[in-house]
């Protein structure tokens, strides 16, 4: 990733993404360009973004279907807890709303040296529509001598669901104007949308641990 600060609140950056597993090796599948504004002062920080993303045709991952995203989180800090909210609408064919709520510890220890480790034990929950037909059997009146039938009905339902639960501990190392991150944590899926006895129809999806990694260097 790369990342412009043109001041001490507004950024740019962009990232480009590749995909790596049995099928593909490191294959090129796009990019994604975010501008924020990002404010912190001793109490609470404040972040806007708008991310577009730039994703090949032929790209197959899932989120290639987003075609440009905007949020805004609000956090609460204070010594003991912070609190985390925020919301955010996703544009494909249609448009999707999100919330998100979370708690968080900050620990923060400084060497000697200068150095500074923050460890940022954490909890999120995820919410958000969610889009799928409905098809039933409707019982339809008779008339007169004259039985009802049947037919099917098929509805399009959207619901705001909470989505997942997360635990993580982002581990943050700087050093000079370098900085190592790593960020493991465990993902509690909820609400899937099932299809009775079609599982092709059907979201799949389990609890999972995960971890992110990276290095960044500031000029």
């Amino acid at each position: 990733m790369a990342e412009l600060w043109f001041s001490k609140d507004v950024y740019i950056n962009a990232a480009p993404v590749f995909v790596n597993n049995a099928v593909q090796s490191f294959v090129y599948a796009g990019s994604v360009a975010s501008l924020g504004y990002l404010h912190t002062t001793s109490k609470s920080i404040t972040n806007l973004y708008l991310t577009k993303p730039f994703y090949k045709q032929s790209s197959e991952l899932v989120q290639s279907a987003l075609k440009a995203q905007a949020g805004v989180s609000y956090t609460f800090l204070n010594k003991i807890l912070n609190l985390t909210i925020g919301g955010d609408a996703k544009l494909s064919d249609k448009i999707d709303f999100g919330a998100t709520a979370g708690l968080d510890h900050l620990i923060k220890k400084q060497f000697s040296n200068n150095d500074v480790l923050v460890v940022d034990p954490s909890f999120y929950a995820y919410a958000g529509t969610q889009n799928f037909s409905n098809t039933y059997t409707k019982k339809k009146a008779g008339v007169l001598i004259f039985p009802g039938g049947t037919e099917q009905v098929t509805e399009n339902v959207k619901q705001f669901n909470i989505l997942a639960y997360e635990i993580s501990v982002p581990l943050v190392y700087v050093k000079g104007k370098w900085m190592a991150l790593v960020t493991p944590s465990y993902i509690i899926p909820q609400n899937l949308v099932t299809v009775p006895n079609r599982p092709d129809l059907s979201e799949t999806g389990q609890s999972m641990f995960y971890a992110s990694a990276g290095i960044k260097y500031s000029f």
